[in-house]
């Protein structure tokens, strides 16, 4: 049995229906009993429990082989993440409660930073909270998500350009396909080793801003340029966009330009190349937006 949180979710839903698939049995943590009811339907356990919930989450991890975790996504988190700091906590406590056989822990490109992380601190946390469990643990440091564009299309469609804050236009970044990582989690779910390992993951090649304005092009049918965001403008941007305390997401942008937030340079067990392209998310991307 594993217990997978966050099934509602891109990489949690995928690691969960490729466990499914695979013939294992899967408890499919929910925040709403009513989102469970598709996953009963798949041939899931459903339990209810909420990332800040330890006694809630110690039950839904008891007994398992394995459980799947990860932070609550947040792009708009209050001054000093008290969210993710509770939430971590949470989580660290259920598994010492639990002792499941193994643990999956959803992190991030730049997750071994202790500073300089910006929204990327809140899966630090997370990391931070995990490291003194004694069961096996794989921490996953994926590369930027390929599904983030789905904000720009609607723009790209109607103005043929997308706002890049990713800077120069022509760096090339390492960007991963959410399921690709669910793919990549249920994998290692299933495998069988001692202490803690950490899985860089990143798609078959790197993007640049130009390169991924052309790709959204090819998607929606018309040609499509990146256009630069003067560092000026953040701030403005990202409060109108909901996040009254924009810094963290300046901060995470600025970091992965100057190139701080990367891969490990050292010590990394594995380092994993998926394989789906850009333009293969993007097509899907296109559909919905």
């Amino acid at each position: 049995m594993f217990a997978i949180t966050a099934v509602t979710g891109k990489v949690g839903g995928t690691t969960a229906r490729t466990l499914l698939k695979a013939g294992h049995k899967v408890r499919a943590v929910v925040r709403d009993r009513a989102k469970g009811a598709e996953w009963e339907k798949l041939g899931a356990e459903v339990v209810v429990a909420t990332f800040d919930d330890a006694d809630a989450l110690a039950r839904a991890f008891e007994g398992t082989e394995g459980v799947f975790v990860m932070a609550s996504p947040n792009f708009a988190p209050d001054p000093g993440f008290p969210s993710a700091r509770r939430d971590a906590a949470a989580q660290a406590a259920a598994i010492r409660r639990a002792q499941p056989g193994k643990v999956i822990v959803l992190s991030s490109i730049g997750g071994q930073r202790t500073s300089g992380l910006g929204l990327i601190t809140q899966v630090h946390m997370l990391e931070e909270a995990l490291a003194l469990l004694t069961m096996p643990i794989a921490i996953l440091r994926p590369a930027w998500f390929m599904e983030n564009s789905l904000w720009d299309i609607a723009l790209a469609r109607e103005t043929g350009e997308i706002p890049s804050y990713l800077a120069p236009l022509g760096k090339p970044y390492s960007m991963i396909a959410t399921a690709d990582i669910g793919a990549i989690a249920a994998r290692t779910m299933a495998e069988s080793w001692t202490g803690h390992r950490v899985i860089e993951i990143e798609g078959p090649k790197r993007y640049t801003q130009t390169e991924i304005a052309t790709l959204i092009g090819q998607a929606i049918g018309r040609p499509v340029v990146a256009k630069p965001v003067p560092r000026a403008e953040w701030a403005e941007r990202f409060r109108a966009q909901g996040a009254q305390w924009p810094e963290p997401r300046i901060e995470m942008i600025e970091s992965f330009n100057s190139g701080w937030i990367d891969f490990e340079p050292a010590g990394v067990n594995e380092h994993v190349v998926a394989p789906t392209p850009f333009g293969t998310v993007l097509a899907e991307l296109a559909k919905i937006a």
